[in-house]
């Protein structure tokens, strides 16, 4: 089968939930924004932003409010993890990306998950761990964790879409198993 460095990179990444202490450098991390960057996005209005968090206390404070917000919800899952002292959404990652976008276009969540494969297939081709993370999707209304985004520099009205978990991998991967029958080809 045909191959190059794309996609073996497509190929060889997988989500990472446990990862070193050894913190991403400023050269990767700047080079996996820049790749965010180049996604294709909805008539190239670029209306996304890319928060990055490299600070292990602010990252614990973001953790907490989402747990915060959890243990409010009405489904039972979320009140669970709201309630788990050692629940962490982001794995420990030394890194996270949050991205998020105005939510007044259609297709705004859309320009972020673009963006956010980008940042994942950066990182893999640099030999980087990453992990999508969803728990801000669900909890960026909420009054403490949305002032708190702010505070971070998320811009006040953008929905978060999405977040990367950015790290070295602690453990092995797992080898990918496809699944058949998804893949019709009409000639």
């Amino acid at each position: 089968m045909k191959t190059n460095a794309v996609l073996e990179a497509i190929k060889n990444r997988r989500s990472v939930r446990t990862y070193t202490e050894q913190q991403v450098s400023k050269e990767d991390l700047d080079a996996i924004l820049e790749a965010a960057t180049y996604a294709p996005n909805g008539m190239h209005l670029e209306t996304w932003h890319f928060t990055a968090i490299q600070n292990k206390e602010k990252l614990t404070l973001l953790n907490e409010h989402i747990r915060g917000a959890f243990a409010k919800s009405d489904d039972k899952r979320l009140q669970e993890r709201g309630n788990n002292v050692n629940y962490n959404c982001y794995y420990h990652a030394p890194t996270l990306i949050i991205v998020s976008n105005e939510p007044t276009q259609w297709w705004a969540g859309m320009d972020c998950a673009v963006a956010l494969e980008n940042i994942f297939l950066a990182a893999q081709s640099l030999g980087i761990g990453s992990c999508w993370i969803n728990q801000l999707g669900t909890t960026c209304d909420d009054p403490e964790v949305r002032a708190y985004l702010t505070s971070l520099g998320v811009p006040e009205h953008h929905k978060v879409y999405g977040c990367a978990a950015l790290g070295y991998a602690n453990t092995p991967l797992k080898e990918k198993k496809l699944k058949e029958d998804t893949i019709t080809v009409v000639g």
